[in-house]
């Protein structure tokens, strides 16, 4: 993108910090430490930032989300932070064993053209047509997945993937809830915690998850995202959840996700289980502390039915 030099092409720090998600106070240690960002300062020393500027920022915050440090990448051209966010999400993790094919390019268009009633009403069809289980498994995973992968490539704008969570939620909530009233709880259990780490803002897994253990018959409390891990373990104690269930993106970095599945293990009480789900979470396809389970949706069900098996007459 370049850079006219008029003031008109320059936003202040006040419109930075909105635009990109990065306070003032962070932009000003950047400039200090790093020596980016580098603002024009007027002659009363405010300070301006060109539009190539705030691009890379938003690069950069993005990759923040995914775990890197700023001191490793603000000396980075926008280049080169573009490569970095595509090599963290290549194209192929967009399913397993699958590509998306053309049958999710609608939901996609409606995104990057904010056509949101449209496809709010595409999402409801297809929720009607196929029900809840096929719904999540054959339309809102991979999407969901494609959808993170355009946004960490920089091919979809942040209020666009907004868009598409908000219209999921939309969409899926209430038809959680209809299951819910519909379906007899199970008395004999899993009461399932859900939630994701404080590091983990991405809730539309977790949303999945509670769908497929509702249809399991378990009784599910969510707790919504970036729940902190005594505060994880109150709620836990307070609701008397069998299951805590945690759900991971692919924007997850995997540091992070080990050590609080760490932490979180070494405090669970006796009994209590830990499972973990992502997709192509990196974080969770590597060596995990003991006795936390994985699992992909589609093995929920098998795996309520299990512990229900484990834990036959003890309730």
């Amino acid at each position: 993108m370049e850079h006219s030099g008029k003031p008109s092409s320059r936003l202040g720090i006040g419109a930075v910090e909105r635009e990109t998600g990065l306070s003032k106070e962070t932009l000003r240690i950047w400039e200090r430490r790093y020596g980016f960002p580098q603002p024009v300062r007027d002659g009363g020393d405010v300070r301006s930032y060109p539009a190539e500027q705030i691009e890379k920022l938003r690069l950069v915050k993005r990759l923040l989300d995914q775990g890197h440090r700023p001191g490793k990448i603000l000396g980075l051209g926008i280049g080169e932070l573009q490569a970095l966010a595509a090599a963290a999400h290549p194209v192929r993790e967009v399913a397993a064993g699958a590509t998306p094919g053309e049958e999710l390019s609608p939901y996609l268009a409606c995104c990057r053209a904010h056509r949101r009633d449209e496809l709010r009403q595409a999402l409801m069809q297809a929720l009607l047509r196929l029900g809840i289980e096929r719904f999540v498994l054959d339309v809102l995973a991979p999407l969901t997945t494609l959808i993170g992968v355009e946004w960490a490539n920089g091919k979809l704008a942040i209020s666009e993937e907004h868009l598409y969570t908000e219209s999921v939620q939309t969409v899926l909530r209430p038809a959680i809830s209809s299951l819910q009233a519909s379906l007899a709880t199970d008395d004999a259990g899993p009461r399932v915690l859900l939630t994701t780490f404080p590091q983990e803002q991405h809730g539309l897994g977790l949303l999945m998850a509670e769908a497929f253990f509702t249809l399991a018959g378990a009784h599910c409390i969510s707790l919504g995202t970036q729940t902190p891990i005594m505060e994880i373990l109150g709620a836990a104690h307070k609701q008397q959840a069998d299951i805590i269930a945690l759900s991971f993106s692919t924007a997850t970095h995997a540091g992070h996700a080990l050590e609080s599945l760490g932490a979180l293990q070494s405090k669970v009480p006796q009994g209590m289980e830990i499972w973990a789900g992502g997709g192509s979470c990196h974080a969770l396809q590597r060596r995990l502390p003991s006795g936390i389970r994985v699992l992909d949706l589609p093995s929920l069900r098998d795996a309520v039915s299990e512990w229900r098996s484990r834990h036959a007459g003890n309730r």
